[in-house]
């Protein structure tokens, strides 16, 4: 067995080296200790011993026994094997037996726990490679490193997936039975045709990194067959059974540390947008950010978190957990407890699923502690109404997120989910007009298809008026719309609260109509036009 000791959060992970093992930099780490070895091989060294089969079955046959030839099914990406990934399963197995041998009762720190197991997936490599080496092609440094950076990732990150995972760019690996594709952020989708030689290997992989992840509680089974979960570098993982084929998709969190600078940068936002927005929060606006799927409306909401003033106390409610403000930032930021959802373990008691705790159940736990504003990543469901109502009685400054296809469709999406919750429409219309000052819509254009890139940008910024108007829905201004050819948010009117942000000295009312400063960057570079 993998070694499945329950890790804390990403901070409190240090790898041998003081760092998180959560990127390239840890696998860089483990190759430098492979290829710098001190000492000798042991001249009589025994190949590892195969892990036993299933039971009434034959046992693997022995390591040594695979070729050069038996190259995995990631062929092609950074860090190729040159043997089978039974090789790996072998190894791990063995480092691991001997990992539980030394630390038999788990008394080392996690840090010293995996420079113990470093260590041991070093000499069992050497020892596997001296082996190997008597009846075929001895192995390069470069490779012994690749096999050694795949036994510690099978014990302690993604396992055979993590060579897709560490590509530049991932935004999504899906998985589909045995074949994957990947979704990048600057090109075309790339599809991977075995990541796993049976469902059964998928289905197990799944399991071991919820255990890996602190949630050995839950598993991939017939009974419950749907899991969701975040692996130890932060990536969401959500997997299903109920699909033809075992599937898993894995959304890669590429940026956790950015802040406002970073969305001017990569065009996202335009100077004047930012100051608007930081303003915003400083003059606790209530901030909802929509947008379709993958527009970029969480890494907004956490750039927009890192500007809460530090003297504030700070509640994120999220279902996984992706903000990641209760972590050190550029900055120094507020005081923040940061509360996560929780699955039901598959049992269902009296018709409620044992124990599953949704983002509703923890609103009231959060008012206890008399936080100055409630983040929610994403209002999905029933808790919209937890969500306005702190927004409406002791939320000022409050944001969350929601999924809409049209800025258009904003107000009637908010109305949808107020009254599945069981709100009468125009209590609905008056609660959320009480509730929300600013929407903040994203577009998304995903132009690799076309040979380009997927844009991610703010296009319209409108404020929500504490005031019914025609028909019974909330007033609405629009404030910043793509104007004169522009697909962009371009500033159209003033805000009623201009006072308001003018107070906390980050903006004037000369920077609305200072083109030069509200303009964007550059031109937005579709695909095939200038």
């Amino acid at each position: 067995m993998a070694d499945t000791q329950p890790r804390p959060g990403p901070h409190a992970q240090p790898h041998a080296n003081g760092q998180p093992p959560a990127g390239p930099a840890d696998r860089d780490f483990i190759a430098g200790l492979l290829t710098g070895r001190i000492g000798q091989r042991p001249a009589a060294a025994q190949p590892p011993p195969a892990p036993p089969g299933p039971a009434g079955g034959d046992a693997r046959p022995p390591a040594a026994a695979h070729t050069a030839a038996d190259v995995p099914r990631l062929a092609g990406l950074p860090g190729t094997l040159p043997v089978g990934w039974e090789v790996i399963e072998e190894l791990q197995a063995l480092v691991s037996q001997r990992l539980s041998a030394a630390d038999p009762d788990k008394l080392l720190e996690e840090a010293d726990r995996r420079a113990l197991a470093t260590s041991l997936v070093r000499n069992a490599v050497a020892d596997w490679a001296a082996k190997y080496a008597q009846g075929n092609t001895a192995l390069s440094a470069e490779q012994e490193a690749a096999i050694g950076t795949a036994v510690f990732d099978s014990m302690y990150r993604g396992g055979r997936l993590q060579a897709l995972l560490d590509q530049d760019g991932v935004e999504d690996v899906m998985v589909d039975g045995l074949r994957a594709h990947v979704e990048f952020h600057d090109r075309p989708r790339q599809t991977i045709e075995r990541v796993a030689d049976s469902h059964e290997e998928l289905i197990a992989w799944v399991n071991r990194m919820a255990r890996l992840s602190g949630h050995g509680e839950r598993a991939l089974t017939q009974s419950s067959p749907m899991i969701g979960f975040r692996m130890p570098d932060g990536s969401r993982v959500t997997a299903s059974l109920l699909t033809t084929r075992p599937s898993v998709v894995i959304r890669r969190h590429r940026i956790r540390q950015h802040g406002m600078a970073e969305l001017v940068a990569w065009g996202t936002l335009n100077p004047m947008l930012e100051r608007f927005l930081t303003a915003c929060v400083h003059a606790k606006r209530n901030i909802l950010v929509v947008g379709s799927m993958g527009a970029g409306k969480t890494s907004l909401l956490r750039a927009l978190g890192r500007e809460i003033p530090a003297g504030e106390r700070l509640a994120t409610l999220e279902t996984d957990r992706e903000l990641y403000l209760d972590e050190p930032g550029p900055k120094p930021g507020p005081v923040t407890f940061a509360f996560e959802a929780r699955e039901s373990n598959g049992e269902v008691r009296a018709g409620e699923r044992a124990g599953e705790v949704t983002i509703s159940d923890l609103f009231p736990t959060t008012l206890r502690y008399n936080v100055s504003r409630v983040i929610v990543g994403e209002v999905r469901s029933v808790e919209i109404l937890p969500m306005l109502r702190t927004m409406t009685a002791a939320g000022s400054g409050s944001m969350c997120t929601l999924h809409v296809r049209q800025p258009h469709a904003i107000i009637s999406r908010l109305v949808q989910l107020c009254t599945e919750a069981g709100l009468q429409t125009d209590a609905a219309h008056h609660l959320i007009a009480s509730a929300i000052d600013v929407v903040v819509y994203l577009t998304y254009l995903d132009e690799t298809a076309l040979g380009g890139k997927k844009h991610r940008f703010v296009s319209h910024i409108h404020e929500v008026h504490d005031v019914v108007g025609e028909g019974g829905r909330p007033v609405i201004t629009e404030l910043f719309v793509p104007q004169g050819g522009e697909q962009r948010a371009v500033f159209k009117n003033m805000p009623s609260f201009v006072d308001d942000l003018e107070r906390t000295g980050l903006l004037r009312r000369a920077y609305f109509t200072d083109r030069p400063f509200g303009a964007w960057q550059a031109p937005l570079q579709t695909a095939g036009r200038p």
